[in-house]
């Protein structure tokens, strides 16, 4: 027994005072947060639950939103824009012209005497004159702005016609347009669902430690003694809901692997980690703010 005091005793004399000051009010604090959680009772299943559900929501928008991405990206590859010039133009000259306009990936000129080459390949036009104009196969970087490239292309003079899948580029562009407002959405109802929670469960806690407080308050403890463990309450309340989410959520990460390979379509390489990480800053985040809300609202410290 006397060898254990003195252990404990040296071990104190090298630890700085301050530091053990430090140490005992983070443990107060953990303790209290703890305190608060076990005060809310079976509510912080119900909680936990919630959050679960409206970040799994969230998330599995997020990620469908990165394979949409992956899948607009490689459409963009095939989405050409086939530029016929008129007789007797520069092909060169109206290609650098081209390069110019923004989100123009990648041109390839095919002269009507390469054309005509491939077409005596399947069919016999000997002896006939070449009627095939030079063209131009213009490959942009997203098929979204491919009406804007096809209006600057037409203000080109030597230009005699252009072609490409115009009533498929447009569904492309409204399907992106309408998911990725949809996430942006489901993300603001994210954050007003997890702070009206959060705030309601703090008022709880509250409501239960309202004398507790005041008895804290005439001692005189720090506010921030007495708001801390509020707020990592509702922190905990988001992480937690946040692991939970992440079992639906891999099940539509495999869902989308399944996918992405049988549509032959590389998926993006760290799309889930960016998720996750989201995810969890957001719930962490939303969680603590609006705990801080509801001690701003019902608490006056």
């Amino acid at each position: 027994m006397n060898n254990k005091r003195i252990i404990k005793d040296t071990v104190k004399k090298h630890i700085p005072q301050r530091h053990l000051t430090s140490i005992r009010i983070m443990y107060r604090i953990a303790m209290e947060t703890l305190y608060g959680i076990k005060r809310t009772g079976l509510i912080n299943i119900a909680i936990v639950a919630a959050m679960a559900a409206i970040l799994t929501i969230f998330g599995a928008l997020f990620r469908i939103s990165f394979s949409l991405s992956s899948f607009v990206d490689k459409l963009g590859d095939a989405f050409e824009i086939s530029v016929y010039l008129k007789p007797n133009n520069d092909a060169e000259f109206i290609s650098s012209r081209i390069k110019e306009i923004e989100h123009v990936k990648k041109i390839t000129i095919i002269t009507k005497e390469q054309a005509w080459e491939e077409m005596n390949k399947d069919i016999d036009v000997s002896g006939l004159d070449n009627p095939l104009p030079d063209t131009l196969h213009v490959t942009i970087d997203d098929p979204v702005y491919i009406t804007d490239v096809c209006d600057n292309i037409k203000k080109i003079q030597g230009i005699e016609n252009m072609s490409y899948a115009q009533e498929l580029a447009k569904k492309l562009q409204t399907l992106t347009t309408v998911f990725n407002t949809v996430t942006v959405l489901v993300m603001f109802f994210v954050a007003l669902l997890t702070i009206i929670i959060i705030n309601c469960t703090i008022q709880l806690v509250i409501q239960s430690r309202k004398d507790e407080i005041e008895i804290m308050r005439l001692m005189g403890v720090s506010n921030w003694y007495i708001k801390i463990p509020l707020i990592l309450q509702g922190a905990i309340y988001g992480f937690l809901g946040a692991v939970i989410s992440l079992l639906p959520l891999n099940t539509v990460q495999n869902g989308l692997y399944k996918l992405h390979e049988f549509i032959n379509v590389p998926p993006s390489e760290f799309a889930m980690n960016i998720v996750v990480l989201t995810l969890f800053m957001l719930a962490i985040f939303f969680s603590a703010g609006g705990s801080m809300l509801s001690i701003k609202k019902h608490l006056q410290v």
